[in-house]
């Protein structure tokens, strides 16, 4: 059926996902669940960077996939570590972490920071990398309706974690934990700051990884 239908098919699968995701984080009320819908949002993406298929994009999309594992991973072991203090999955139960637990509650932060895009992590460079890719190879509509779907998704997420890490406190079955003392531990915090960096390290050059990554998006532009 030619590269042009699985071209389309693949935006389309792309597109699709990035509604759903926007749709269903809009009114997400349990920050796990909001974790699991952020991935659907991200192999949205990853479809998309699949479909544009030129070099540039395939290196971003394996680029993409290195980040999101390593911010996915950090926001999935703080989120475990915030239930476990606050006794609660629910986004209205787990307010005012930066007061209450401030090292996970900072963790939790930088990963979503991540997961969404912003500067300097790594998943900045590889959507920038996408995008420029859709633009030269002629997608520039699927890429300008992903830019549209991933506002909604930015805007959803920062609402809840802004409630999540600045919002007001509201004692409830989580206050006995925290006074008990639920921390993270060192080694805990040691592992979940050093992938946090490798993602920042991967913002700012892909050096250690450059050639890899190019030889790897020769092997798959190689065999269609």
């Amino acid at each position: 059926m030619g590269v042009a239908f699985t071209r389309t098919l693949l935006a389309a699968v792309a597109l699709v996902s990035l509604a759903v995701a926007a749709a269903l984080l809009l009114r997400q009320r349990d920050y796990k669940r909001m974790l699991a819908y952020s991935s659907i949002e991200h192999m949205g993406l990853i479809a998309l960077g699949a479909a544009i298929g030129t070099p540039l994009a395939a290196s971003a999309v394996l680029l993409h996939i290195l980040g999101h594992g390593l911010a996915k991973s950090v926001a999935f072991l703080a989120s475990g570590h915030i239930q476990q203090a606050t006794g609660s999955t629910r986004v209205d139960g787990a307010r005012g972490l930066i007061a209450r637990v401030p090292l996970t509650a900072g963790l939790f932060g930088a990963s979503l920071a991540a997961l969404l895009g912003f500067p300097p992590f790594g998943l900045f460079a590889s959507e920038l990398g996408m995008f420029r890719a859709g633009f030269t190879a002629g997608m520039g509509w699927a890429v300008t309706a992903a830019l549209l779907l991933m506002l909604v998704v930015v805007a959803a997420v920062a609402a809840h974690a802004g409630r999540m890490l600045l919002g007001a406190h509201r004692p409830g079955p989580g206050a006995a934990a925290l006074a008990g003392g639920v921390r993270l531990s060192r080694s805990a915090a040691l592992a979940l700051t050093a992938a946090l960096v490798a993602c920042t390290a991967l913002g700012v050059t892909a050096w250690p990884l450059h050639t890899l990554l190019d030889t790897a998006a020769a092997i798959i532009g190689a065999h269609p």
